[in-house]
């Protein structure tokens, strides 16, 4: 199917997202399939045990010059590779690097106190936990029941010990549990557009710019109650696979604004090139300069497109809604 099957009101508003010369490439990228990537689970596996025993069922791994527990494979390789008896055990996870670096960005060490705010189906959480050597703790809060079932058995397969799963809406963390964690994870749900796909209508078929807004309230919220529930001097990673600047630099304008000075935005310096800094303006409103230090990444390569932004609280700030 043609990229013009997708909603003609998302394909309008891209190029005022993505620079011209970027954009031939990010509309082709929806007509292929996702690529397939891994991260070797090193909670309970030997990354060259692994990729042996892949070796010797036929699947062959590129490793990612920037992670030395990621691979990816090729696409006709997915089935196998979810059919590898190091899938099966828990020795794999299958993620796309973009996801990838957004946990990585966290910077999360052995002995912390972390909270994943959305954490379903498990992947960032998962990361985490192999990045604290399982040493610490991750509170992982998910809001829909069927999605916290995966998340709960996930964490169970990886051997992910560290981690307390809670069925719980991630808004009401904040207020309940104030200033405890030091660092926070949010990949807020969102509409999705960076996995949009014409050979599956389903992938976008509800998107329109009104459910963008319905998102925008929840994303609202969830970072909100994140900044609530980071220490002071703490850090937290803002994501999304959505290109809207409305689920992504609106939502981080207006905590900015109101924390002014006690948000800091760090400045990310990415390992590979296909990424962009986060917008400055969206439909003639001027955002937070700061923004500019967030980090679009565009579809390229073995990447998916995604948005992060690392925000480190400087100072208490309470404030109402």
């Amino acid at each position: 199917m043609s990229v013009n099957q997708l909603p003609e009101a998302f394909l309008t508003r891209l190029p005022a997202i993505v620079p011209e010369p970027c954009l031939s490439a990010v509309t082709a990228s929806f007509e292929r399939p996702p690529p397939t990537c891994f991260r070797v689970n090193t909670l309970n596996a030997d990354i060259a045990q692994v990729l042996a025993e892949l070796r010797g069922e036929g699947i062959d791994a590129a490793p990612v010059p920037w992670r030395r527990d990621s691979f990816v494979v090729a696409d006709s390789a997915r089935q196998a590779l979810t059919r590898s008896a190091a899938f099966s055990r828990g020795r794999l996870y299958i993620q796309n690097l973009s996801s990838i670096f957004a946990a990585q960005a966290l910077g999360a060490e052995p002995g912390e106190e972390v909270l994943d705010l959305a954490a379903a189906p498990g992947g960032k959480t998962l990361l985490l936990a192999a990045a604290m050597e399982n040493r610490g703790r991750i509170a992982a809060v998910e809001a829909v029941k069927s999605r916290f079932f995966r998340l709960r058995n996930n964490i169970d397969l990886y051997g992910a010990a560290i981690v307390d799963c809670y069925l719980k809406d991630g808004r009401q963390v904040g207020r309940q549990v104030p200033e405890r964690f030091d660092r926070v994870m949010l990949d807020a749900p969102c509409s999705s557009e960076a996995r949009f796909y014409t050979a599956d209508p389903a992938s976008y078929k509800y998107w329109s710019e009104k459910k963008i807004r319905e998102m925008q309230r929840k994303q609202k919220q969830l970072l909100h109650s994140a900044l609530l529930a980071l220490k002071p001097g703490g850090t937290l990673v803002y994501s999304t696979c959505s290109f809207a600047p409305e689920e992504n630099e609106l939502v981080l304008d207006r905590q900015l604004r109101k924390w002014g000075d006690q948000l800091q935005v760090v400045e990310l310096q990415p390992p590979f090139g296909n990424c962009q800094p986060g917008l400055s303006e969206w439909r003639g409103k001027r955002l937070d300069a700061r923004l500019e230090r967030a980090v679009r990444i565009l579809p390229g390569g073995a990447m998916e497109g995604f948005f992060l932004c690392v925000l480190k609280k400087l100072k208490s700030h309470f404030y109402s809604d």
